[in-house]
């Protein structure tokens, strides 16, 4: 037995030697899941619901893939490691291999598509003898299969090889996280598209994690007979402040042996500053812990929480984050100097509007169509939440912090005035108003009764949005001066109009106090007529 097992103990390195020389630099070492930062996954009792679920899915669920997709910071990368983790000690499932993604490493090999299913079959391949030896078959028939398109690696990597598995019911896993900083989209749409195909191997499945990018969202991926997907957007606020808060306490708790140096207050503060972002309290967190002393990060503790807005270092993480978004939307080959304007300008509105709007109404205001606004949003998605309906509100930016960032510290090129969100919709109401305001715009049948039942359709949100707030943007402006006329012919013509829809509304009292606001803030030739 002795004999027979050396024997098997040498065939064996054989095998591994002959598909490791195979593959060459395909296999991505520093792409593993255990070669990750030790403290990358999640702190223990946090995200629990989304990791049962993602374990509930490869016992019970038939769909090939699962996608865990959130915007930047939303810890997807912390719940692919400890799912990693976890099938790692789970004897009933076998974690297969793993590829994390990433542009911030400093490492061209974890972008390139083509070296993920190398790195995924040397993985397995080093978990079982039987995928090994077929493996190795494998590329000795076809030694450069691993640096061939990814539409052509599948075959021979993994599919001929999971012919040569005993049965078993046990599911088999591939995580990939971050699949949206791949260099490649076309590749990683073939990718996805060639693992969606896979008829053979029932039991072999693949979580994915990315941001929502368009080239993403388009591919097999958000196909429901394929995908099960979670977005962490979904997931309820309740639980997700929690799981903040039970890691900031724990980490601030466990910096130091004097935890009398910073007060619930200031736990609570960091909560609603992070508004459901782990990277925001994380980067806080590091910033904070950086200084030794307790008086040290006393004083960077209150300068994290009275002025995240200062370009300071509590936010270099979540500016790297921001600007790697923003410059690959903005790249000259993807959209033109008319496109990115229009984005600017679109997201300058989300950034100045009073309210949420939906995408109808922000094209009404910004004179275009719905179609195009959404266009220029979408290489966005992951900072800009759309909802998918035109006509449903709720546009904004996912957090507060990257609005900091495009205004005050983004590159030029893509950096965005303070003022011009409020520029753009102050034009944008004026022309609405002076469009769309005319006799009896309510629907009224009779002007001595009170208006009843629901709101009329020609007063779109639109409309509603530019009479209840179109003084508020102009005082916004730098110089309002340059739209004097335009507020003259609004409100002089259409003075009664306008009282009207804002009677229907039932904002009168608003309407007088925003006259007093507009008597202060507009040049004295406009306010006489006012």
């Amino acid at each position: 037995m002795l004999k027979l097992g050396l024997v098997s103990c040498c065939y064996f390195l054989y095998v591994t030697y002959s598909y490791r020389l195979a593959l060459g630099d395909r296999f991505v070492y520093d792409a593993l899941h255990d070669t990750q930062p030790k403290d990358s996954g999640c702190m223990i009792g946090t995200r629990e619901s989304v990791l049962t679920r993602i374990l509930g899915w490869i016992k019970n669920d038939s769909t090939r893939m699962f996608w865990l997709t959130g915007m930047a910071g939303t810890g997807k990368t912390s719940i692919a490691v400890t799912i990693c983790r976890m099938l790692q000690d789970d004897g009933n499932i076998l974690l297969a291999g793993s590829f994390f993604c990433s542009r911030f490493a400093g490492s061209v090999p974890r972008t390139d598509v083509r070296r993920i299913l190398p790195t995924l079959a040397a993985s397995l391949a080093d978990r079982s003898p039987e995928f090994a030896e077929a493996l190795a078959t494998g590329l000795q028939a076809d030694p450069r299969v691993a640096y061939k398109p990814v539409s052509s690696q599948l075959d021979t990597l993994l599919i001929q090889p999971f012919s040569k598995l005993s049965l078993s019911k046990s599911p088999i896993v591939f995580v990939i996280d971050a699949l949206d900083e791949c260099a490649n989209g076309g590749e990683l749409a073939d990718l996805l598209a060639a693992i969606a195909d896979i008829e053979s191997a029932a039991n072999v499945k693949f979580i994915l994690t990315s941001r929502p990018e368009m080239h993403i969202r388009g591919t097999s991926i958000s196909r429901p007979k394929h995908s099960t997907i979670l977005h962490l957007h979904t997931i309820s606020d309740v639980e997700v402040t929690a799981d903040i808060r039970r890691y900031i306490n724990a980490t601030l708790g466990a910096s130091t042996q004097d935890g009398t140096w910073y007060q619930l207050n200031d736990i609570e503060e960091l909560v609603r500053l992070s508004q459901g972002l782990f990277i925001f309290a994380s980067t806080v967190l590091l910033y904070v812990q950086a200084r030794e002393h307790v008086s040290g990060r006393k004083e960077r503790l209150r300068k994290a929480t009275s002025a995240t807005r200062a370009n300071s270092a509590a936010t270099v993480s979540l500016d790297r984050i921001y600007e790697m978004i923003v410059l690959e939307a903005a790249r000259s080959d993807k959209v033109d100097g008319d496109e990115l304007r229009a984005a600017q300008r679109a997201l300058a509105c989300i950034l100045a509007g009073r309210i949420s709007l939906s995408i109808q109404a922000l094209a009404d205001l910004l004179d275009a169509e719905a179609y195009a606004v959404r266009g220029s949003l979408e290489r966005l998605h992951s900072v800009v939440y759309l909802p998918d309906d035109d006509t449903r509100t709720g546009v904004r930016v996912l957090h507060t912090s990257f609005g900091d960032y495009i205004v005050a510290r983004a590159a030029e090129h893509i950096r965005i005035s303070e003022s011009l969100g409020d520029q753009v919709l102050a034009v944008g109401c004026l022309r609405i108003m002076s469009k769309s305001l005319y006799f009896n715009v309510s629907q009224s049948h009779s002007s001595h009764e009170p208006n009843l039942g629901p709101r009329p359709h020609n007063i779109t949100l639109a409309l509603e949005y530019a009479c209840l707030q179109w003084i508020y943007h102009v005082a916004g402006m730098p110089d309002a001066a340059v739209l004097d006329e335009d507020i003259h012919r609004v409100l002089g013509a259409q003075f009664l109009f306008w009282l009207e829809v804002m009677s229907v509304l039932g904002r009168v009292g608003r309407a007088a106090a925003m006259l007093v606001f507009a008597a202060a803030t507009v040049r004295q030739n406009v306010t006489m007529h006012l």
